[in-house]
């Protein structure tokens, strides 16, 4: 019978022996048995094997797409991976170009008193943003002696030692002329050098400062122009400050200075009052990186925050200093009197111009006498030279603005003509320069400083030459290098 055929010719399953494992359905499914022609559900069969098969087919095309498609993402992902890198290698060997600028800018701002470590304290993340994207003296800026505010801004914008340019202290006489110069003389006799806002102008280009000590006196080719060149009034908010530099850049491009100064006051003045280490510190620094984040925020809304070169610095550190700290000159008076008539300064920088007369190394000889005996209070951290002896390296000899007498007082200690009420813990700086916490920044962000970098500590003195290089104008002589120059920055493009 037709149906009994039909059972015949069926093959059973055979049941698995203890060393068979069940059939795989997948396994049964692929294997074509040829007595299925024989079935009567041969049609039902046939038409879901044709499917299977089907499916098979498709399946195995897409993961052949697949793997095709991975393996060109793959190859894809490697080649871009590798460009990347290429380009990573060759990122910051030359200058980058500028976008919308038509020419370079230099946009030098002092953050006065800023101790080396400062930006430490507390988070400074816009300080911190240049810091990574620029490049940094790694261990702090070098100021140049004596560690005050007015010779190191015009150390800075001159290339020169104090002695060459002539601002040896911030207050100090002229022996020649028997004038005094204080912090508010902008005659020109007392500022020599050419510092780069008049540097700048000499070539027909512009310059525009906002505070820096010099920057109002009219000198050779700068007359301190009107709306470019700002009178001090340390009133003005910080905030104003910023505004008016970032106005400059709101001018059609061919009119934008190719040099611009920013000055502030803190955290000097909190220095002054608390020392280094004092939350009004932490605070003040704060500030500070709030303003660069303003000024950043400016530049990135006109376009411009890559096309400047921005350097940030410092123009000396700070340290604490108490009275328990104090050195009198009247506690020398049983090897020589000195008068306060004889002293120009006494601390930081002990100055002493004898009268005529008086041979300033008899005067010295007897002082160092007095202070090295043990008998006078803290004497052994004070010691008087005869400026001709001073160490080579303080390069303050080659000036007759400096009084003969220099004495070079320890870190934190403090000189007094006599002892009087006793007055509370602060801060100074004019130290000698070699002591870490005179140290300040040094930060350059900009198309010609490479990103990421640090450099060694070096003197303030480079910065000048540093400048004229990125704005490709000759600078005049000066104590800087050029070749120091062109080890800090990226070189043009050829």
């Amino acid at each position: 019978m037709g149906s009994g055929s039909a059972l015949t010719s069926t093959k059973p399953t055979p049941l698995p022996t203890e060393e068979q494992e069940p059939p795989n359905p997948s396994t049964t499914l692929l294997s074509f048995d040829t007595d299925l022609c024989d079935s009567p559900n041969r049609p039902q069969r046939a038409t879901s094997m044709i499917l299977f098969i089907a499916m098979l087919v498709v399946t195995c095309v897409a993961l052949s797409a697949a793997f095709a498609f991975a393996f060109l993402l793959f190859s894809s992902s490697s080649s871009s991976s590798c460009k990347l890198a290429e380009q990573s290698s060759s990122v910051d060997k030359t200058a980058r170009p500028l976008t919308k600028l038509s020419h370079p800018v230099v946009l030098l701002i002092s953050s006065d008193g800023f101790r080396f470590g400062y930006q430490f304290k507390t988070p400074t993340p816009n300080i911190h943003r240049l810091v990574a994207n620029g490049t940094e003296a790694e261990t702090g800026l070098i100021p140049v002696f004596p560690t005050l505010t007015f010779p190191n801004h015009y150390s800075i914008v001159t290339g020169l030692y104090p002695a060459y340019h002539g601002i040896v202290n911030n207050y100090f006489i002229d022996p020649h002329i028997g004038e005094v110069f204080t912090m508010q003389s902008h005659g020109a006799k007392w500022w020599l050098g050419e510092p780069l806002w008049e540097t700048v102008a000499s070539q027909g280009l512009k310059a525009a400062t906002y505070f820096w000590p010099g920057s109002e006196v009219h000198k050779g080719s700068w007359d301190c122009p009107k709306d470019f060149c700002m009178h001090y009034n340390g009133s003005v908010p910080f905030e104003e400050r910023v505004d008016k530099v970032l106005s400059y850049f709101d001018l059609p491009t061919d009119e934008i200075p190719v040099f611009l100064t920013l000055y502030f006051e803190d955290p000097d003045h909190q220095g002054h009052k608390v020392g280094s280490d004092d939350p009004q510190i932490t605070e003040a620094v704060s500030g500070i990186d709030r303003m660069i984040g303003r000024l950043i925020s400016g530049l990135e809304k006109r376009g411009v925050f890559e096309d400047v070169n921005i350097i940030m610095v410092g123009d000396h550190g700070m340290v604490g200093t108490c009275d328990r700290k104090l050195i009198f000159i009247d506690d020398l008076a049983s090897w020589i009197g000195v008068p306060a008539e004889w002293v120009q300064s006494y601390s930081p920088v002990l100055a002493i111009q004898p009268p005529p007369g008086i041979d300033p190394s008899d005067v010295v000889s007897k002082m160092n006498e007095g202070l090295m005996s043990g008998k006078v209070e803290n004497g052994n951290y004070l010691r008087v030279y005869v400026k001709e002896e001073l160490p080579i390296r303080l390069h303050y000899v080659e000036s007759d603005r400096i009084p003969p007498i220099i004495g070079l007082i320890e870190e934190g200690f403090k000189v007094e003509q006599k002892r009087t009420k006793p007055q509370e813990c602060g801060g100074s700086h004019g130290y000698d320069n070699a002591v870490f916490s005179m140290r300040t920044i040094f930060i350059g962000h900009g198309p010609q400083f490479a990103r990421g970098r640090k450099v060694p500590s070096f003197e303030n003195v480079q910065i000048y030459n540093i400048v004229t290089s990125i704005l490709k104008i000759q600078g005049a002589p000066n104590n800087g290098s050029l070749a120091f120059s062109s080890s800090i920055l990226l070189p043009s493009p050829q």
